[in-house]
């Protein structure tokens, strides 16, 4: 069965432990679709802060920001590394996630349902690409700096807000937000565990020295 539902509840889920897996099943979905049994369709809203173009704009945003601090600091900056880091993230878990895609075949909310799978190119809802984008990016920093400044846990709003712009728009179902959450972090995980980032490795050693150093 397929319902419609609003996110009355987000609010009081912002405030749990599991911030944004819980605000990706609200509470008044429970009964639903897909395989974890949570998938349901939201009420459409692109209203004010959800508007589409706020969520393409934090797209941008990270992949600019990234790839701006990594050239700028430098591989031998420890923030410019965690931008490297953030880069390799980013671009792998893009690669898979768009590899699963195709793979799954899911259609989107406003496609079909959400037990339905390999329904083709036309169809590519599993998992959400945006969110994998979020995720990845953010992750490399709570690593490496939550310890000495657990400030820096705010940056999981940034997938927690993305994960509610791609619900209320009718682009994905829960469980391709969650799934998004989770293959950004593990791979943005994975990407501090490397002492050489990849894509410092691939590009030419004048690109990660950093700029600032040079003026």
């Amino acid at each position: 069965m397929r319902k419609v539902c609003s996110l009355q509840s987000g609010p009081r889920l912002l405030a749990a432990a599991a911030m944004w897996l819980a605000i990706s099943i609200p509470a008044s979905c429970f009964a639903a679709d897909g395989p974890l049994g949570i998938d349901s369709k939201l009420a459409l809203d692109q209203s004010g802060i959800w508007g589409r173009k706020y969520q393409t704009g934090l797209e941008t945003a990270a992949i600019v920001t990234e790839v701006a601090g990594a050239l700028w600091l430098g591989n031998d900056n420890k923030m410019g590394h965690t931008f490297w880091q953030a880069i390799d993230a980013s671009v792998i878990s893009g690669l898979s996630a768009q590899i699963l895609k195709y793979a799954t075949g899911r259609p989107r909310p406003y496609q079909g349902s959400a037990n339905e799978w390999r329904k083709g190119s036309c169809c590519q809802s599993f998992p959400s690409g945006e969110v994998t984008l979020q995720q990845s990016f953010v992750t490399p920093f709570i690593i490496n700096y939550a310890k000495e400044n657990p400030w820096v846990w705010s940056l999981e709003l940034l997938p927690v807000y993305d994960a509610i712009g791609r619900l209320k728009s009718q682009a994905h179902w829960q469980t391709d937000v969650i799934a998004g959450g989770l293959l950004g972090a593990g791979i943005g995980y994975w990407s501090t565990t490397r002492a050489i980032p990849l894509s410092v490795q691939v590009l030419p050693d004048g690109l990660s020295v950093g700029f600032s150093k040079r003026f």
